[in-house]
This record gives C-alpha cells, structure tokens and sequence, in this order.
C-alpha cells in the first residue's frame, strides 16, 4: 500500500495536482450547504486545504506558488474586466454619496487593525492578515501576501491562517449587524420598502399619446423641446398607417406615437404632446403591416466602441433603435450610447431593412462563442509590468510596487472601461467572465490552504483564538459607524444601507441574505454601486498596511 500513501504524502507534481483538485472540489461541494441561508461559499477551499495540509498531504512548494500567483492574476483580472464598464460611472451622481461612506468604512478597518495592532502588541503584518479575514476579502489577503514575498517576509502563511479564523464569523456579523442596528434606531423597514414599491417611478414604460399640442415638428426638434430621454418607437398617422420613425420624422397633429420613456417624464411629456392614450386598445400589430421588431446581437468588432449616433442606423437603414440590453441590464438607445460586443439592440422597421441592420451589427452568435484570448494574456502581460514598476514615497524604504494583484486589476479595469473607444474587444460572456474568475479564486485558496494548514492548529493554541475577537472588533465598527453616517447623515433607506455594507465588504452572501429579505432592488443597486472601487480599495488596502508594518 505505499503507492497509496506516496499519491497522497509524497510531494510531486502528480500529487500536487491531484490535492489541489481534491481541495477544490471538496470545498466546492461544502460551500453549497447553507445554514439559515448563510453559506461560506469558496473559502470553504481554504480551509479544506488547511485540514489536508494539517495532516501532512503537503504539495510541491514552488508549484503551489506558481499556482497561486496565477490564480490570484486571473481572479482580480477577471474582477477588473466585470467591474471596470461602471467602474468611473459609480462615482457620479448619486452613487457618489454610497462610495463616500464605503470609504469611510474601508478607512475605519485600516484604522481599528492599527489600533488593535499596537494596543495588543499584535504585529501589524499578522493583523493585516485577520483584517482580511474580517472584510471578508480574498483578493486583499493576496495583494498582502504578494508584498510580504516581494519584501523577503516568510509570514505568508501566517496572514492565511488569521484570515481563515476571522471570516466566518465576519459573514454572520455583516448580516446581523444591521439587523440589530435597525431595531436600535428604531427603523420601520416594512413602512420603507411599501414606500419604495409607491414610489418606484425610474421604471421605463411604453405609452400612446395623440398630438394636440404641436404640430409640424421633427423628432430632432422634439427632442431639443424636451430634455428628457424617450424613444419614439412607432407613428400612426391619422389615416390609420404606420410609419418609420427617425429623426426627419415629421410629427403632425391627429398622430399616435408610441413612446418608451421613463415613468418619473411622463407627466411632463404629456404636457408637451397632447393626449395620453390606451397603449393596448391601439391596433398596433393588425395595422403594422410588414414592420417587425427583432433583437440583433453587436457581434462585429469594428462596432465596438461606437455610437447609436455615428452609426446612423436609423438614416441609413430606415428602422427605429428603441432599446439595448447590456447583460441584464435595459438601456435606453440614446445617440450617446456606446456599443459593446454582445449588447442585444433591438430594431424595429420593415423586415428587409431590420435584416440589412442586423448584417451591418453582425448578428452571428457564433461569434461570441469564440473568446477573445488574445486582449486577456495582452492585459495580464501589461498587468504584471505595471505591477512590478517600483514607486517611491517619501518616509517609506522600501519602493511600493502594486504587485500582481493591483497591476492587473488596474490594467483590466482600464481596458474594460476605455477599450472600446479605441476598437479592443473586450467582451466576455457572463459566463466565461465567471468561469475566469470563479477558476482563479480556487486555484489560490487551494494553494494557499494546502500550504499554511502545518502550524494552523498550533497557532490558534498559542494565542491565535484572540484573533477572533480582533476579527470582530475589525468587522463591527466600521459597519456600525458607516450605518451612522448613512442613516443618520445622507438620510438613506435601510435596505439602501444593507446593499451599501454588502457591498463595502464585497461580501455575496450577505447580499442573498438582503435580497431575500425584500422585494425591492435597492441592495442590489447600493452594492453594484460601491463594489468596483471598493474592490479596487480593498487590494490596495492590504498593500499598504503591509508597507507599513514593513517600514516601521
């Protein structure tokens, strides 16, 4: 039986493999069992590699260290590639008030492990390690284990297991803190999401209006008279026949447009037109003769990047743009608006010009299921030279570097987000995107656990069961203060705040928990949000704390 014990004890690369695989999908199958809809998820691959690690199925070191510097490259570009579209975006507007208080709070984490650190003579490398933990964020664990190699430190291991005893009971804190925050300040949430539901009025709807009130008007001149965005997505004429609409288009009383316009506009859109009428009692589709409406897919490259406008669809090919759905996400078909591979534009014309539309967009499904290989290796190779340029500050030694993590996430965010302009195919299904990311994500914690789990048991003994208090201390005040400000400050609505801490934390199953317990959007949009700079912040958080702890 030594061939037996040799597979699972002997290091090599066939035994490393074969452990790395085994952690993997042991702690993927555990990480679907939820108790009361709370699961641990992935980082059950962590501490299943801590548990194989323990005993003595120990890998190959240097190709565990390959593996998880790769995987951690894959996983935080993949993260940058998702996140990087409405990564700028996310701090305009309204969202900027959201990202104000995830800054505060991922600032509040930084200074509690700080404090703590020096309060309980605690080194600040190994508090890192359990701030991690009680943010519940993987990638920073990573950005701060790649500084510790890159300065010579062999604690490594040691940031893996204060990481591993402070999350769980992070997870449960970000859910129920909130919870008992709530009954603290007294906050009705049924009465909140009752008037959420009231006053949901950002929903686009399609409508009829007669014109009463203009007369002799081009749609380009509508849309100057109006400020608001709308679509005008079909005309009846008052002899009973439809027409194309595009921006010649003249509007003549006695018309029946068909509109797609925001809830919130319409009042005053109606003011301006005439006579809202019953969208459903208007024969559309008996007098529609041969228009057709037909969802074509962005699939050429060359249209990547630009606009409804400069395209000119609608002049060219004589058909009304009324709509495109980005992943899930419906947007409106302004001029403005950018094409990106696999954005589903949906047309509505005659069926001869809808086809020479869709022949002009591609339309071919085949080709998004081809992966564009070649801008992903291009972004980790620039990535990884970003990330090894030494930057110096004044008062630290020791040149900053962002590492594999920071370079490649910064590079995917970038081409993700300006890619396009410049005609680079950036598109991944949401599947492939996932797979990457989902794939990277278990390759480091599989390695990371199977080669940290030795002195994991004998480090708690020794003193590391305080770390779960330092863990929680970390986790809770930053929740409780950033709860403060957001409640107490920017007035916002609980469950907007729930979203917001979710999100602060980058923490998906606290995001299900919220979810489930509304039936509004608002978690989900508070934590889209603030999760792409929080993301970015988090990283570089673990990064500088390390630098710290290394310069003193």
């Amino acid at each position: 039986m030594q061939w037996l014990y040799d597979i699972f004890f002997t290091p090599s690369v066939g035994q490393s493999i074969l452990l790395l695989a085994l952690t993997i999908a042991a702690g993927l199958y555990l990480g679907q069992f939820k108790i009361k809809g709370v699961s641990l998820g992935v980082t059950w691959v962590l501490f299943v590699g801590l548990i194989l690690s323990h005993f003595g199925m120990v890998p190959d070191s240097s190709m565990m260290t390959f593996i998880k510097d790769f995987g951690l490259i894959l996983f935080v570009y993949a993260i940058g590639l998702q996140v990087g579209p409405s990564f700028f975006s996310s701090l305009k507007e309204g969202g900027l008030k959201l990202n104000i208080v995830a800054i505060v709070m991922i600032v509040m984490a930084c200074v509690t492990a700080a404090i703590l650190a020096f309060a309980t003579n605690t080194p600040l490398d190994v508090m890192t390690g359990i701030m991690t933990g009680a943010v519940t964020n993987t990638p920073s664990l990573g950005a701060a284990q790649q500084t510790l190699k890159d300065a010579g430190s062999a604690n490594g291991p040691m940031l893996s297991s204060a990481y591993a005893v402070a999350y769980p009971l992070a997870v449960l804190s970000i859910i129920f803190v909130p919870i008992i925050m709530r009954a603290i300040l007294r906050i009705d949430s049924n009465k909140e999401e009752q008037e959420a539901k009231s006053s949901n009025t950002t929903e686009r709807e399609r409508i009829a209006l007669k014109v009463t009130l203009i007369d002799n008007l081009t749609v380009e001149q509508l849309t100057k008279l109006f400020t608001g965005k709308f679509i005008i997505s079909r005309i009846m004429r008052q002899d009973g026949q439809e027409e194309h609409v595009n921006s010649t288009t003249i509007i003549r009383k006695g018309d029946i447009l068909r509109i797609i316009i925001g809830k919130d506009a319409t009042p005053e859109f109606v003011k301006i037109i005439g006579e809202q009428l019953n969208d459903k009692e208007i024969p559309w589709e008996d007098k529609a003769g041969n228009l057709v409406s037909k969802r074509i897919v962005v699939t050429r490259p060359e249209i990547q990047g630009r606009t409804i406008g400069e395209l000119q669809l609608g002049k060219r090919y004589n058909v009304t743009i009324t709509g495109v759905k980005r992943a899930s996400v419906d947007l409106l078909a302004s001029a403005s608006l950018q094409l990106q591979m696999g954005d589903r534009v949906l047309v509505v014309g005659e069926d001869e010009n809808v086809q020479q539309c869709a022949q002009k967009l591609g339309n071919s499904l085949k080709r998004l299921d081809i992966p564009n290989l070649i801008p992903i290796f291009i972004g980790i190779v620039l990535g990884i030279l970003v990330g090894i340029i030494p930057i110096k500050f004044p008062g630290i030694p020791q040149p900053v570097k962002l590492g594999l993590a920071g370079g490649p996430l910064i590079v995917s965010i970038l081409i993700a987000r300006f890619g396009p302009m410049y005609k680079v195919v950036t598109y991944a299904t949401t599947s492939a995107l996932m797979m990457l990311r989902e794939m990277g994500i278990c390759l480091f914690l599989g390695a990371v656990g199977l080669t940290s789990g030795a002195g994991f048991v004998q480090t708690i003994v020794d003193g590391g069961y305080m770390w779960i208090i330092y863990g929680l201390i970390i986790t809770i005040v930053p929740i409780v203060i950033g709860f403060l400000l957001a409640r107490l400050v920017y007035k916002m609505p609980y469950y907007t705040i729930v979203g917001l801490i979710s999100g602060s934390y980058t923490d998906p199953p606290a995001l299900a928990f919220a979810n489930a317990s509304t039936e509004t959007d608002r978690p989900a949009v508070a934590y889209a949000t603030v999760y792409p700079l929080t993301m970015f912040l988090r990283i570089f958080a673990g990064e500088i704390m390390i630098l710290i702890a290394l310069s003193i």
